[in-house]
């Protein structure tokens, strides 16, 4: 089946008419079709383009966007005809620089899941919405796939729609291995869209569209040509284990394979020494965080954690023994890809999108390798990085 199989899609839109307005793509679910959709577009931001879409397969009475073999489990090859399909006509309406923003609920999110994880670099953001991502359909889900990738992600603590196993695995994929910087609901209740979901939702998508309207958006997805000036041999090595479990909510915390709280304060001593650094406590983390600072630094506000004060990292509390830094994105997608950290929630909506938390070290080595990537953190801020 081929993309030119289906006739072309059925829009319905609603907001802006500028063409180059942010576009914000509405993903209907299963069964259903883009008028029941398109409302959702009136609790949402002011300013972007909306056009919800209808998908290409009459289904049931409404249409869907792939062929299942399982609730949540696309055929494969129905799934890339689609998605062909429909970025022939994204394509033809969002030109390269128009900034796109995939919403998609049920269903829709699987699609829409499925479109960022084929071409990341494409999209602004996704909101994956009660629905999972379509695993084993033929899609990259390395680590680090949708780096520099804001994404908001909301389910049901009784879902019985969609299976609790891909639920989970999406759950857990977008917050931690994916790279995504990734705000997340979870809340009692089934498979359908509440009251607190779409205000939620319309929090996350105006800082989003704020921070594009106002700064080139980062192409998101997996880095292969990375350089870390402040390593031996310019590399980044692969973090041994699995990760650590890390807070979903603010603060973010490490909460599993904490530091040695000696090896956090060697850690602290030696980033002290680095050239104009101060220290104090930190001005956006909780107490007892220690921040660093500069008195003069770049004139790039997007390489500190908060630009008015200088401060370009912090440790956190002895119970948590990780780091805040910001770096630049390539490295900072290098990180999330071989497993010493993960993006902020808010990078890249509220906050710098290179704002990074990085695992305390566990040992000798691992300090090391951490006391690179705040060397470069540092480097970053003083606007020497090579």
């Amino acid at each position: 089946m081929s993309a030119t199989t289906f006739a072309p899609p059925v829009v319905e839109t609603h907001g802006s008419t500028d063409p180059t307005a942010p576009l914000v793509v509405l993903l209907h679910g299963r069964g259903s079709n883009e008028h029941d959709i398109v409302g959702l577009a009136a609790h949402l931001p002011v300013g972007p383009a909306y056009a919800a879409v209808r998908a290409p397969i009459a289904e049931a009475g409404g249409f869907a966007w792939f062929a299942n073999r399982g609730i949540g489990r696309p055929v494969a090859d129905s799934l890339r005809s689609t998605m062909d399909w429909f970025r022939s006509w994204l394509d033809g309406v969002a030109p390269d620089g128009r900034p796109v923003v995939l919403v998609g609920f049920s269903g829709g999110a699987a699609f829409a899941g499925g479109l960022v994880l084929d071409d990341p670099a494409r999209y602004a953001g996704a909101a994956i919405l009660y629905g999972t991502l379509p695993f084993d359909a033929g899609l990259a889900t390395e680590p680090g796939r949708l780096a520099n990738l804001p994404v908001f992600v909301a389910q049901g603590d009784g879902d019985h729609v969609i299976p609790r196993e891909l639920l989970d695995r999406t759950w857990s994929y977008l917050l931690s291995e994916s790279g995504a910087p990734t705000v997340a609901l979870r809340q009692p209740g089934g498979h359908q869209l509440t009251a607190e979901a779409v205000h939620q939702l319309g929090d996350w998508l105006l800082h989003r569209i704020a921070f594009v309207d106002h700064r080139t958006a980062t192409p998101a997805g997996p880095r292969t040509d990375v350089a870390w000036p402040t390593l031996p041999g310019g590399v980044l090595p692969e973090r041994r284990g699995e990760r650590p479990r890390v807070s979903w909510t603010i603060p973010q915390q490490q909460e599993t394979q904490n530091a040695p709280a000696e090896l956090q304060e060697r850690l602290f001593d030696q980033v002290r020494q680095l050239s104009g650094v101060e220290v104090g406590p930190s001005r956006i983390s909780v107490p007892g965080a220690r921040g660093f600072t500069l008195r003069e630094g770049s004139p790039d506000e997007q390489a500190f954690l908060v630009p008015q004060v200088g401060e370009f990292a912090h440790l956190h509390p002895a119970y948590d023994g990780s780091l805040h830094v910001v770096l630049p994105t390539d490295l900072a997608a290098d990180v999330s890809t071989r497993g010493w950290g993960r993006p902020h929630m808010w990078a890249g909506t509220r906050l710098s999108p290179g704002f990074m938390l990085i695992h305390g070290p566990r040992d000798d080595d691992e300090l090391a390798v951490v006391l690179g990537i705040v060397a470069a953190s540092h480097a970053y801020a003083t606007g020497t990085l090579a």
